[in-house]
């Protein structure tokens, strides 16, 4: 995109990213590392969220703007879930690509319950299905992810991580490991913040692993109503920032 529209679309997406880059204030999402606790029975979760990652040494800025996420507590101790998103890929100068890449379909199940002395322990297997094929957005082939998220909490404070195995199938992509950890206190009833570690190894030929760390937190309007958001920078193997915004809705 060239001229006047593509100038404009450049300022929208620079100041986007310094906006959910900027604040330190922040709150699975919109952490990578996610827990084991599925939304309870009969109720909703329901996401209105922009997740990024800007690379600082080529200048370049991927992700989300904006994507839907809907979790259904179907039965007792498992959900549904699914993602929709709307993904760009901007790469100075000028160009921009945007569209609907693929769609999440994923099931999370606890088979252990917090017990006092015993975690609560659980899996969230997700199946990512290409919707359109454009080797620019890396979505070409259906990948899987294959994690274990254990929690434990103590009133305010709350830990939880795992670890989990992505099926990156397709030319130059290698299958590839991720793994997290996260704390996080709940200051007020107002506002929750924590912050994570995470590594994960390369999913291409060639690359390189990487590890980061991630602020993040709640701001709880109400019981049904929270802005959450996070920040956070690579420590090896990369050179990027990400963030996350987004509303999320409990019914």
């Amino acid at each position: 995109m060239k001229g006047k529209n593509g100038s404009v679309i450049r300022g929208v997406l620079v100041f986007l990213l310094i906006v959910l880059t900027e604040d330190l204030l922040l709150a699975g999402p919109p952490f990578f590392t996610d827990d084991p606790d599925p939304v309870p029975f009969r109720h909703w979760e329901y996401y209105l969220s922009s997740e990024n990652t800007f690379d600082l040494r080529d200048q370049s800025a991927t992700g989300t703007l904006p994507h839907f996420e809907v979790n259904w507590g179907v039965v007792k101790n498992l959900q549904l879930h699914l993602v929709v998103p709307s993904t760009y890929l901007f790469n100075a100068p000028s160009d921009l690509f945007y569209g609907y890449t693929f769609t999440e379909f994923g099931t999370k199940y606890r088979f252990v319950k917090d017990t006092g002395m015993i975690p609560e322990i659980g899996i969230f297997p997700i199946v990512e299905i290409p919707t359109i094929h454009d080797s620019r957005f890396g979505k070409q082939y259906v990948q899987v992810y294959l994690p274990i998220w254990i929690q434990k909490s103590w009133n305010k404070l709350t830990t939880y991580g795992g670890a989990g195995y992505w099926i990156n199938p397709g030319s130059g992509n290698q299958n590839w490991i991720f793994t997290g950890w996260e704390v996080q206190y709940d200051f007020t009833e107002f506002i929750t913040l924590g912050t994570e570690a995470y590594f994960h190894t390369t999913s291409s030929t060639g690359g390189k692993a990487i590890s980061g760390l991630t602020i993040g937190g709640f701001l709880n309007f109400s019981k049904s109503i929270h802005f959450i958001f996070s920040v956070g920078h690579t420590l090896t193997g990369a050179n990027q920032i990400t963030s996350y915004a987004g509303l999320y809705i409990t019914i």
